[in-house]
């Protein structure tokens, strides 16, 4: 699934063709997403994009009197390709900017495009969502007095969206691997020092990610079509049995809340 990374990756991607640029037509293929597209998004046509923002995982396509929301879904991509390029099976959402068309692909149709005239983090999909953890108010004292009373394992915390956005099961577990952090650990249990430390890996991690292109696992790409390549330098990340690249010692793997979590028990105490 494409996580906060990927889904900033895409926004620069596509924030350079599209701010300023007067919205030419709109083609539904596929209206039955995870949401049914609104008959609204048809309408768009003349408006201008005056800014591709984000929040946690939806792009955000301010429009004036209004936002498209977008999201990626489970499998989802935002292409830009030239205008007159024939779709593909699962090309389900075209946006006409220019001589380029941000294109929609999304095989198991989980993605969204949606449409509100009301300040987007008032939207029922958005305004319950965490802090943003490239953010500077998210500091080693917000996430201590977030973490209070948890019993809750630090790795499933990272990843509730409710509490801090984005993060996602890779990054979790890239993120305490660099904070040399047992992922285990109740998160209520860290103590000031551990959860600065957490925080400081988490950005490390995440800004790293968006330089490499994001991960693409199966097939997240950017709006150019190339695939990002940061698992390619994960410490722990899919790398059960092989040997740590700080201490020699074999990774391993074990399942959190259904999904996979990679450390160093030597490491990660």
């Amino acid at each position: 699934m494409p996580e906060l990374p990927e889904v900033e990756v895409t926004r620069r991607g596509i924030a350079r063709h599209l701010v300023g640029r007067s919205i030419a037509g709109v083609t539904v293929r596929e209206p039955r997403l995870r949401w049914p597209i609104p008959a609204s998004i048809r309408a768009l046509s003349g408006r201008t994009v005056r800014a591709v923002g984000r929040r946690g995982k939806y792009l955000l396509l301010d429009c004036g009197d209004g936002h498209v929301i977008l999201h990626l879904g489970m499998s989802g991509s935002l292409r830009l390709v030239a205008a007159g390029t024939d779709p593909g099976k699962h090309d389900h959402f075209d946006l006409a900017v220019g001589d380029k068309i941000l294109r929609l692909r999304d095989p198991r149709r989980f993605g969204a495009v949606l449409w509100t005239r009301e300040p987007p983090g008032a939207h029922p999909l958005i305004r319950h969502l965490g802090i943003e953890p490239l953010s500077r108010a998210f500091d080693a004292s917000r996430l201590h007095a977030l973490t209070r009373a948890h019993r809750t394992s630090i790795k499933q915390f990272l990843m509730d969206g409710r509490r801090i956005v984005g993060v996602g099961n890779i990054y979790a577990s890239e993120s305490l691997f660099r904070a040399a952090i047992d992922p285990r650990t109740r998160a209520g249990r860290l103590s000031k020092a551990r959860c600065a430390r957490l925080v400081r890996a988490i950005k490390e991690t995440l800004r790293a990610a968006i330089r490499a292109g994001g991960s693409s696992l199966r097939d997240f790409s950017g709006s150019d079509g190339a695939p990002g390549y940061f698992q390619r330098r994960a410490g722990v990340y899919g790398r059960e049995g092989k040997a740590c690249r700080r201490c020699g010692a074999p990774i391993r793997r074990m399942v959190q809340g259904q999904r996979a979590t990679f450390y160093c028990p030597r490491c990660q105490r």
